[in-house]
């Protein structure tokens, strides 16, 4: 009699029962799935964008315009440090793809480069961000490492990709696929987002929110024509007192300090606004700002334009405030979403953006199912003509509990399935077969060599592992390195074939093993029926 161990039987009866409990939500109806008790599973198998239509975009991140704002950043950094330390300089701006500077006196270079010197940040390798340089007696040039820029444009692709997908959770897109793509390029899709223009539009605004000073050294009809202070810009408004104003460039708050914000509608006044409120070191600073302030205009700058400049009556010290403007209810909800997600680091451009339809994502889930079932049927033929109907339907009722595993696993996961998931699935139904096959086939060789029927079930088993194990292991190897670098489809193809190479193993093993021990108790051949 062949001999299986119970812990085996007691695994194949706790995955198949686990497996009918996981993927059972993807056959009720919503309803159903709905009045479910808490303690059982209602996931579903999570459709991609092929399969249930959407918007797909793929942006790409300007990381030449974040080098050319830290640059900008740089010369604020760069007056700040000389004024705070005395030295003289004067033709302070920007160099290419740095900063120069003409120190008055040049007894004093030296010192102003080593004040220079003290802005600069360690970088992950432990060198400098920041080198300082002598052009001449006189002048000086700062300007970021190679190293930095690689740094801080790596930084800035994954911190899109954070806030993006924070900013699509936001719209209740279910399971959005958002993956880098070479250096500076990220892919969005998101199914069941039929409006590729409303996606674009909250994921594309940089939502990059500053509180500046307003300027009020020189009447802004000056600045306009070019007599604009150091230190200070005109930007554009889209608030209804003023084209423009004359600000500050350095932001004394920045949005990045924003724990919330909220379209309210004010009770005074009746206008929709954005509640906003502050971590406490965005408080400290807004209280200190508003403190020395008084009675000067505040502006409140969204992506370079001016929302907003009401002048500080009292100090605001209770970290939180409120955003006035022309806005309707969806546009003070579309800015709180931006608000909360965070601002991104360096604005998207959109290379590419297209829609597919509902109707074709159906047409694409018929044709998996019928190649799918094509599949499936071919296999259950090839294995009852090769090995009979006992055999070759043992082999595919361990095919059924593969696939129902597959199901519940990526339902379970919540893994998103894909056209190029289900030719996974599809492979993933003739590697499970393959083993199979290589099990009969080393049972057939030891009948051949004169073995028991029993004694060569045992050995069909054991020896057959080695080949199966080493056949599994390559073809999961292939799947972490598709997953690792591919993106988007290939991504559901990788992770489908990673799970069938589990479940194909214990499928082809442990259940053919358990149902073929059975039926040596019960039936004791004498022969092997697939010789």
């Amino acid at each position: 009699m062949m001999t299986v161990s119970r812990w085996k039987i007691i695994a194949v009866v706790a995955a198949v029962l686990l497996s009918l409990l996981f993927a059972m939500p993807n056959v009720l109806p919503a309803s159903v799935r709905d009045g479910l008790p808490g303690w059982l599973p209602r996931k579903t198998l999570n459709l991609g964008l092929d399969l249930q239509g959407g918007s797909y975009l793929l942006l790409e991140v300007e990381t030449d315009a974040l080098r050319r704002e830290r640059v900008t950043n740089l010369v604020e950094d760069v007056r700040k440090s000389l004024r705070d330390a005395n030295i003289e300089f004067s033709g302070l701006g920007v160099a290419g793809d740095g900063v120069s500077v003409r120190i008055t006196d040049g007894g004093r270079l030296a010192l102003a480069q080593a004040e220079i010197g003290k802005l600069a940040a360690p970088t992950k390798t432990g060198t400098p961000d920041l080198t300082v340089s002598r052009q001449s007696n006189q002048m000086l040039r700062a300007a970021y490492t190679e190293q930095a820029i690689r740094e801080v444009s790596t930084n800035a692709v994954e911190q899109s990709i954070g806030i993006i997908t924070r900013r699509v959770d936001e719209l209740g897109t279910r399971e959005p696929s958002i993956s880098r793509q070479g250096e500076n390029r990220i892919v969005v899709q998101a199914a069941g987002e039929s409006d590729p223009e409303k996606l674009k539009k909250v994921i594309g605004q940089t939502a990059k929110l500053t509180f500046q000073m307003v300027d009020t050294t020189v009447p802004l009809g000056e600045a306009m024509q070019g007599r604009v202070p150091p230190g200070s810009e005109v930007l554009p408004s889209t608030d209804a007192y003023s084209p423009a104003y004359l600000v500050r460039k350095r932001a004394e708050v920045s949005g990045e300090m924003l724990v919330d914000a909220r379209q309210e509608t004010d009770p005074q006044t009746g206008q929709v606004v954005v509640s906003f409120r502050f971590n406490g070191e965005g408080a400290r600073r807004f209280g200190a700002v508003t403190s020395r302030n008084v009675g000067k205009p505040f502006a409140i700058v969204l992506d370079g334009k001016v929302i907003s400049a009401p002048n500080i009556i009292n100090p605001i010290t209770g970290g939180s405030g409120q955003i006035t403007g022309n806005f309707t209810i969806q546009s003070a909800n579309e800015l709180a979403i931006l608000l909360r997600a965070g601002a991104l680091p360096a604005p998207l451009k959109v290379e590419e953006q297209r829609t597919v339809s509902a109707g074709l994502g159906a047409d694409a889930v018929a044709a998996g199912q019928v190649s799918t079932m094509i599949a499936f049927v071919s296999v259950l033929v090839f294995m009852v003509i090769s090995y009979g109907l006992l055999f070759g339907g043992v082999s595919v009722a361990a095919l059924l509990v593969n696939g129902l595993m597959i199901v519940a696993a990526m339902s379970m996961t919540q893994a998103t399935l894909t056209l190029p998931g289900i030719a996974g699935l599809i492979l993933t139904l003739a590697v499970a077969v393959d083993a199979n096959v290589l099990i009969y086939e080393r049972m057939r060789d030891e009948v051949r060599a004169g073995r028991t029927p029993l004694a060569a079930a045992d050995a069909g088993f054991s020896r057959a592992m080695i080949t199966i194990f080493d056949a599994n292991i390559t073809h999961l190897g292939a799947s972490v390195i598709m997953f690792s670098l591919g993106a988007g489809p290939v991504k559901g193809f990788a992770w489908t074939l990673a799970i069938g190479v589990f479940t194909s193993v214990f499928s082809a093993v442990l259940v053919t093993q358990v149902l073929l021990a059975f039926w040596f108790r019960v039936a004791r051949p004498k022969k092997l029926p697939i010789t």
